[in-house]
């Protein structure tokens, strides 16, 4: 198969399962190799995703390495056979690598999962309030690079995947641009959380029990639980987190955030009061 100079997230995440597969089975790369009859450098490329993998090769890995959990193999297979062409490869060389893994992400998610201490996230912010975003970027941007990055944010809100949004009243109040911008995000923010698939939950500076609120993240579900992602926010763009134990750890710290957060009836009244006092 050719090299791929820079794979992306998703073929990341498929060469770090299947690494992560030999190492639990206790065998070596030069032993991987030799069972699946390719030279050591190959069985390397492939567990650092500079190349692909064919099913019929995945399954023999995965029987060499008495993997017999099939919903994962099956799951893994998809991973390493997908051949979609997304919408945000149109971007690609245009935009940080980050922006278009995340795209792809969430393409294939069955589930988000976000807790916002700061801002709206990506998918529910209107224009206005994300250029609010873009503009106030150090270094800064320029107008083209702002253009390009609002034009990608409003493509990936045409999610359907189930979302849950803690979101802390912070970042409700924040003024990210000007006061109508704040005003038109906080109604867009009521009118997406009417939706079935969207549930909105705010946590109010008052309210008792919360003493973890500078722990923003982004969860995403994957086809299996062992498949999920946590993304967070760093310096230079995004971390991807994907080890079993840390899954763990923010599954439960979500439920805890959300735990403390008012119900969406609640956090409905409390955004729209929030609205009027603009």
């Amino acid at each position: 198969m050719t090299t791929r100079r820079e794979p992306t997230a998703r073929q990341m995440r498929l060469a770090v399962e299947l690494r992560r597969l030999r190492e639990a089975a206790g065998l070596s790369g030069r032993q991987a190799a030799a069972l699946l009859g390719v030279s050591p450098v190959q069985l390397s490329h492939i567990e650092s995703g500079l190349t692909g993998v064919s099913e019929e090769r995945l399954r023999r890995l995965a029987s060499h390495y008495a993997c017999t959990d099939t919903d994962f193999i099956d799951a893994l297979v998809a991973m390493a056979t997908d051949r979609t062409r997304g919408w945000w490869e149109e971007y690609r060389g245009r935009l940080p690598a980050s922006f278009l893994d995340l795209s792809e992400l969430d393409h294939h998610s069955s589930f988000r999962r976000d807790v916002a201490i700061l801002y709206v996230p990506g998918p529910l912010q209107t224009e206005a309030y994300a250029r609010g975003v873009f503009s106030s970027r150090v270094p800064e941007l320029t107008q083209e690079e702002i253009e390009l990055r609002i034009q990608h944010r409003m493509a990936r809100q045409n999610f359907t995947f189930p979302y849950e949004l803690v979101i802390h009243e912070a970042a409700l109040r924040i003024r990210v641009g000007d006061r109508a911008a704040t005003r038109a995000q906080l109604a867009q923010l009521l009118e997406l959380s009417d939706a079935d698939r969207v549930t909105v939950r705010a946590i109010p500076f008052d309210l008792d029990g919360f003493g973890t609120a500078a722990n923003t993240m982004t969860y995403l579900g994957g086809p299996v639980p062992k498949l999920d992602t946590v993304v967070r926010d760093v310096p230079h763009g995004s971390a991807f987190i994907d080890s079993e134990a840390q899954l763990r750890a923010f599954r439960t710290r979500f439920r805890k955030m959300e735990a403390v957060s008012l119900g969406s009836e609640r956090s409905r009244n409390f955004i729209h009061q929030l609205a009027k006092e603009l």
